[in-house]
């Protein structure tokens, strides 16, 4: 539903509570049995708008004609393995966002064209750099990255190593456990 739309069905929700109101006024009376009416219009108008207003904004899902079943298939797989240069964090099957439904067209395009995998993943990398893989290759360019992660871990194991000699060759003694206070 567009907000053009969502605007429509509020100004039709509001000229309905008005008709109704002018009909039968909205004053709270003291019977039992019209004690909650006032309410009850309130709470039913209230969840009216709410619904209203989620539906104004909710994205519908943006449906690809495929040719058949395998070609969605290897769509989605596809895009499950390029990241969304938005999020960063989401492949861009995944993402919300416009610029990710963007390249799923973008994607869907080349496959219309008759790309192979690797082709289109070659086109979005010239693009946007190995940035756009989920798993990008190792080369000269992300070597730090693959291989970043153990030589920090080695350079930990380093500095233990090299903490744990010096203490030994130094002769420090343990900490006394028994300080002389019996509490």
């Amino acid at each position: 539903m567009k907000l053009a739309d969502a605007m429509m069905l509020l100004k039709g929700i509001a000229r309905a509570v008005r008709n109704f109101s002018r009909e039968r006024p909205l004053t709270p009376t003291l019977s039992p049995e019209g004690r909650g009416s006032k309410s009850a219009i309130f709470f039913v108008i209230t969840i009216a708008l709410a619904i209203a207003v989620n539906t104004a904004f909710a994205q519908a899902i943006d449906p690809l004609p495929f040719r058949d079943h395998a070609e969605e298939l290897r769509f989605q797989h596809l895009t499950g393995e390029l990241r969304c240069l938005v999020c960063q964090d989401e492949n861009l099957a995944d993402s919300n966002a416009n610029f990710a439904r963007d390249l799923r067209h973008k994607v869907f395009e080349l496959m219309q064209q008759g790309k192979s995998d690797a082709q289109i993943k070659q086109y979005l990398v010239e693009r946007y750099s190995d940035f756009v893989l989920y798993d990008p290759p190792v080369n000269h360019r992300t070597w730090l990255l693959w291989f970043g992660p153990l030589l920090i871990l080695i350079a930990g194991g380093v500095v233990v190593v090299n903490t744990i000699r010096k203490r030994s060759h130094a002769g420090t003694p343990a900490a006394p456990t028994d300080n002389g206070d019996d509490w």
